[in-house]
């Protein structure tokens, strides 16, 4: 049975969940990536892709993934469509990694981006990596160099992260700097492994 020691870890866009999956990893916490196995999946569909939303969206034989992506955000239908699409591909490679971690007996993260927005996965336990929402607008605009407007339009996309916040079963906060961030995340290993005490 897939996901007996999982714990969903999620939180927002610009939020800093790939920066805290790394330093999970640093702390020698498994993590299942569900972003990684997307864009796997996605790379292999590039013939979907062409069929689906036409040619302009590969480079080559490799799908435009930034393309791709604004042309999602502007399109409800088109994001539907996608998600239909990939959404069952990336269940199945999850529970099939799952199942493998499962066997250690141990807690492993599955870092799932849309975690409460979709309600797919039969996970009890959750950390929300947690940045207040004016920071999250400002570290989004800065790193990806969109407008003021796109940028509110893409957070608006997800749950808002005090929701998420509220939902979860744990919290890391990165709402200073990097070091304070360690600290949070040593903090949350150290939580784990104390309930998990082998």
């Amino acid at each position: 049975m897939a996901f007996e020691y999982a714990i969903a870890l999620t939180g927002s866009i610009a939020t800093g969940k790939s920066t805290v999956a790394s330093l999970l990893g640093l702390n020698g916490m498994r993590v299942i990536d569900a972003d990684t196995i997307s864009h796997e999946i996605l790379d292999t569909s590039s013939k979907w892709v062409k069929e689906t939303f036409g040619s302009e969206y590969l480079n080559g034989a490799k799908v435009n993934r930034s393309k791709l992506g604004e042309y999602i955000f502007s399109n409800e239908q088109a994001k539907k469509t996608l998600e239909e699409y990939l959404h069952p591909k990336i269940k199945i490679e999850i529970q099939n990694r799952s199942e493998q971690q499962d066997k250690f007996k141990f807690p492993y993260l599955i870092d799932i981006p849309l975690f409460f927005e979709n309600n797919n996965y039969n996970i009890k336990e959750s950390v929300v990596v947690y940045t207040p929402k004016e920071l999250q607008l400002e570290r989004f605009m800065k790193r990806n160099g969109y407008s003021k407007e796109e940028s509110m339009k893409r957070i608006a996309s997800q749950l808002p992260i005090d929701e998420k916040k509220e939902r979860a079963t744990w919290v890391i906060d990165n709402s200073k700097n990097l070091k304070h961030l360690q600290n949070e995340v040593e903090e949350f290993v150290s939580k784990i492994k104390k309930i998990y005490k082998k």
